[in-house]
């Protein structure tokens, strides 16, 4: 059996699973939920949240909204993918209109380590694949494994009711793996100056901590070289 025909027969059996169905629609909608908000405010032209000016998040979102249309049609792009996403005949679209923003968004959040969106853009990159492969019917054609003259599997007789245990076991284990690996990050220059503080209390970098917080949120300075300069700096005792 072709490795094309075995994801044939494997998707076969995810889509005649109510359970599967079930997900799939929830994960539309969830995805959906999360852009109608934050594009809706871009086309009003109102910057998405108050971070200040000085944090590596707030350096970006300042420039952004004064992009002028560019920063609307980013809005627009986010409403776009989350109404296409809810429309059952235009999810696939939905899906991969939505999948390049979300990468983009996943990236930046772990590049200036913004906790705002460390934790969910990540999940919704992986909700979002969860949809492209639950597509693979619509989108085999353009993988370059696929065979288009391939003979097509029979289709299950009746939809199954059989709970997916190994696929939600997975499901919470990747969404584990995801809330570990964005705990890796040793040192996060938070939301405010006072947030930022407060994760070198008690610890023996609290000097080298207050300074790289300051060179943050009082400097502006880019992350990269506040935490050049944090991990240069000794620990207290060593003052």
């Amino acid at each position: 059996m072709s490795f094309a025909t075995t994801l044939d027969r494997l998707h076969s059996q995810a889509k005649h699973n109510r359970w599967m169905r079930y997900f799939a629609v929830f994960t539309r909608v969830a995805l959906a939920a999360g852009f109608l908000p934050s594009g809706f405010v871009k086309i009003m032209g109102e910057r998405f949240t108050s971070l200040s000016n000085n944090h590596p998040m707030g350096h970006y979102l300042e420039a952004l909204s004064h992009t002028g249309y560019y920063y609307t049609y980013i809005g627009i792009a986010q409403m776009t993918a989350a109404v296409l996403l809810l429309i059952p005949g235009t999810a696939v679209l939905g899906a991969v209109m939505y999948f390049p923003i979300i990468l983009n968004i996943c990236i930046l959040s772990l590049a200036v380590r913004f906790e705002g969106s460390l934790l969910t853009s990540p999940l919704m990159v992986v909700a979002n694949v969860f949809l492209l492969c639950w597509y693979y019917d619509r989108l085999k054609y353009i993988l370059p494994f696929n065979q288009p003259n391939s003979t097509a599997l029979p289709a299950p007789p009746s939809i199954s009711n059989k709970f997916p245990k190994a696929f939600f076991a997975g499901a919470a284990a990747t969404v584990v793996v995801v809330v570990l690996l964005t705990h890796l990050f040793d040192v996060m220059p938070r939301n405010t100056l006072a947030d930022c503080q407060s994760q070198f209390k008690g610890s023996h970098r609290t000097k080298a901590g207050n300074e790289f917080c300051d060179c943050i949120h009082n400097q502006g300075q880019p992350l990269d070289q506040a935490l050049v300069r944090y991990r240069q700096s000794p620990d207290d005792d060593a003052r």
